[in-house]
């Protein structure tokens, strides 16, 4: 950096409300507990319909019956979503069943809903319930702290069930980095586990008494699998193994997706490599990056408060340096490592610990009774009887892991007779959308309710140019905020009004590069035949297995987003 025009590391300027409202907060207790008592209103009060995101909730309503209410002068059917906090998806069979059970009695939708961040979460949560599964999490070991807002959010780690060792200790820093990173605050005891206040003084020694300026994210991944989508998150730690023990990680930051519409200040961005530590050293450096990022964030647009637009303002070097010197670490230069893809491996897999693991597909992660398909019921008969453990997937799907050879009869039985093992085309495995409607109040157009069927036109489509048993990685999202990954996509679509989208296309398999945007703001119609021509023309032009976001590269269809900073909008 030179000295004669250095960078700005702080930015100067009117901090945002969001800032206000965190230093007034009282360590995120604000009056949530008062708020609980008020049966006036379904909903929270103010600040606290914000601040309830710290604890893993956000405010919700059925946006399908909302005119409806506003004509009867009724309020908005307000209910709660909430996520737990599952570091690298793992959950047990006994757990399990204690959330199957509150879903069942105590929400409206009746279902459980699988995230691409590897937890699992409930809509339609009553104020008047909201303690209950709070508590009911606690009895079983889980919380559901800091899963949104301006903090540390759940930390993914490749669900990987073949090397079972190198597995283990994966997620077992996988947990460490989210302990490490959580707030300190004793307000979520307070309010939620009605534990009485300590007459200690709130401390955030990490993450600050206004915390992050944004949210933030983190993954843990084995190689050669992506399936957390690396590329996507903020703080990323590739396992990095001799003789099957892992001994260090390679560190890439600043990724992420989220934005909006007509303001081309706001870009996606690819996580960048900064170098390789000792595994002894991850706390260290997972504590120093998001220090930085709390000290030089943009406290004043919130658009531009994610970690990659610190790293665009100040520059990566001065950036690492900083991590460097605040870790007391040397970053050594990135070991060479390799990332093929990003689906599961469904159906039955072999560890190496002789071990059986069944993967199941579950459509966009919503695990609900469909009929003939009784596909929230299956889980938790299989759960009565498993003796391993589930581990949820960040691809949104489900594996049954820890499966012995004489239980694996009886546990395909029950997947096969819920509906649970059907075939599935490589399409929709390959396939993802965020919730959207009718319960997100971010959703612009349908994205889980729109994408199944709209695949099945799909396969058709791919039957025609008989490449039905190929794979294209497919996903929707309801708005900008691609939640549902949609520009890590091979095709990618991109809510922008009911029924219409920005269509993407160019991502590649492994994840590693963005799609560019092909046609703006289309309906379903006029999305197929654009998706029918591009895969006909691949299906006959394509170079051997050539895949799909490749191709249009190649062919000059769109060019490559190569960086997305400067040439994601050209």
């Amino acid at each position: 950096m030179s000295d004669k025009h250095p960078k700005p590391l702080v930015v100067d300027a009117p901090l945002s409300d969001a800032e206000r409202l965190k230093r007034e907060s009282n360590f995120l207790r604000g009056t949530i507990a008062e708020d609980l008592n008020d049966g006036l209103t379904g909903g929270f009060n103010g600040d606290n319909a914000t601040l309830i995101r710290f604890h893993g909730m956000y405010q919700q309503d059925d946006r399908d019956i909302r005119a409806e209410r506003a004509e009867e002068k009724l309020e908005p059917r307000y209910a709660m979503m909430l996520r737990c906090r599952l570091p690298g998806g793992i959950i047990s069979p006994s757990q399990w069943l204690k959330m199957d059970r509150f879903a069942t009695e105590k929400t409206l939708y009746r279902s459980i809903r699988l995230t691409n961040r590897q937890t699992f979460q409930f809509h339609g949560i009553l104020k008047k319930d909201l303690k209950t599964v709070h508590q009911i999490l606690h009895e079983v070991g889980l919380d559901a702290l800091a899963t949104a807002n301006d903090v540390n959010r759940n930390v993914l780690c490749t669900s990987n069930p073949v090397e079972s060792e190198l597995h283990a200790e994966a997620y077992e820093w996988a947990k460490k980095i989210s302990e490490h990173l959580l707030p300190q605050t004793h307000a979520y005891a307070e309010i939620w586990l009605d534990q009485k206040k300590l007459a200690t003084t709130d401390q955030e020694p990490i993450l600050g008494k206004t915390y992050l300026p944004r949210k933030f994210k983190t993954t843990v991944v084995i190689p050669p699998q992506n399936d957390v989508d690396i590329y996507a998150n903020d703080l990323n730690f590739i396992a990095v193994a001799e003789n099957d023990h892992l001994i260090g990680f390679n560190v890439l930051i600043g990724g992420g997706l989220s934005i909006t519409i007509g303001d081309k200040t706001t870009h996606p961005g690819v996580a960048q490599e900064i170098g390789y530590v000792p595994a002894e050293k991850v706390l260290a450096v997972a504590e120093a990056v998001v220090t930085t990022q709390r000290d030089w964030g943009n406290r004043s647009n919130r658009k531009n408060a994610r970690l990659r637009y610190t790293i665009e303002r100040v520059g990566l070097d001065v950036f690492a340096a900083e991590v460097e010197k605040r870790a007391g670490v040397k970053l050594e230069p990135t070991r060479p490592f390799t990332l093929t893809g990003r689906g599961d491996r469904f159906g039955w897999v072999k560890g190496i610990d002789n071990q059986w693991h069944l993967t199941l597909f579950i459509e966009n992660g919503r695990l609900q009774d469909y009929p003939h398909h009784p596909l929230k019921t299956g889980i938790a008969e299989i759960a009565k009887v498993h003796k391993g453990d589930f581990r949820l997937t960040a691809n949104q799907n489900l594996i049954v892991a820890g499966v012995a050879e004489s239980d694996k009869d009886a546990i395909e039985k029950i997947a096969r007779d819920h509906g649970l093992l059907e075939n599935i085309s490589e399409l929709r495995k390959n396939s993802m959308a965020c919730v959207s409607f009718p319960t997100c109040p971010l959703a612009m157009a349908e994205a889980e309710r729109f994408l199944p069927d709209f695949l099945t036109k799909v396969e058709a489509v791919m039957a025609k140019h008989d490449i039905a048993d190929e794979h294209i990685v497919f996903r929707a999202t309801g708005c900008p905020n691609n939640c549902g990954r949609a520009l890590l996509a091979e095709i990618g679509l991109v809510g922008r009004a009911i029924g219409r989208y920005n269509l993407y296309i160019g991502g590649d398999r492994a994840g590693s590069r963005m799609p560019r945007l092909f046609r703006e703001n289309i309906a379903e119609d006029e999305i197929l035949s654009e998706v029918d021509k591009l895969i006909g023309r691949w299906a006959k032009e394509r170079d051997g297995k050539e895949a799909f976001g490749d191709f249009v590269v190649r062919a000059g269809i769109v060019n490559a987003v190569t960086d997305p900073a400067r040439d994601f909008y050209e």
